[in-house]
């Protein structure tokens, strides 16, 4: 490969790169994720064609390349199909498992997402019941093992005197 086109695409790389960094610095709103991932693609290809030599090299390490990217394409997409669907399979984590918690009450927890307000929850307040099934406050949890609450009491009040 002669040396004018590893310096064209070293130059095709740095204003990509320059590309990236102004693009950054603009906001595009729900295109800023498309944008970024597209220049990268386009980045990543001229490594891989000209610095890698899958362009010029021979066409079956290309074609390895290619299938080991499919491979990782399939894993991550049946990876996504799991996770999209374990509420369907397992209904305890269809539903928050402590509403009560103060991660949900959080300021800035449910900031824009499906229209709520800042520091509104998403389905959950400080005053909501627990829809588990399980009883509330039931069970504390003291290095790592679960101990029933009223032990837990007499345990501690037995340690004060």
């Amino acid at each position: 490969m002669p040396l004018r086109t590893y310096l064209l695409v070293g130059l095709a790389l740095l204003v990509l790169t320059l590309v990236t960094t102004e693009v950054g610095k603009h906001d595009f709103g729900a295109a800023n994720l498309f944008i970024a991932m597209a220049i990268a693609t386009v980045k990543a290809l001229l490594v891989l064609f000209f610095f890698m030599h899958l362009w010029y090299d021979n066409k079956l390490f290309f074609i390895a390349f290619v299938i080991g990217l499919l491979t990782l394409t399939m894993f991550i997409v049946l990876t996504l199909f799991d996770t999209m669907s374990r509420g369907d399979v397992n209904p305890e984590v269809r539903h928050v498992i402590n509403p009560r918690s103060e991660f949900y009450s959080a300021p800035g927890f449910g900031k824009g997402h499906h229209g709520e307000g800042e520091g509104e929850a998403t389905g959950a307040d400080s005053t909501a019941t627990d829809t588990t099934g399980m009883a509330p406050d039931s069970l504390t949890f003291i290095d790592s093992t679960a101990v029933d609450s009223t032990t837990a009491k007499t345990d501690q009040s037995s340690n004060s005197h």
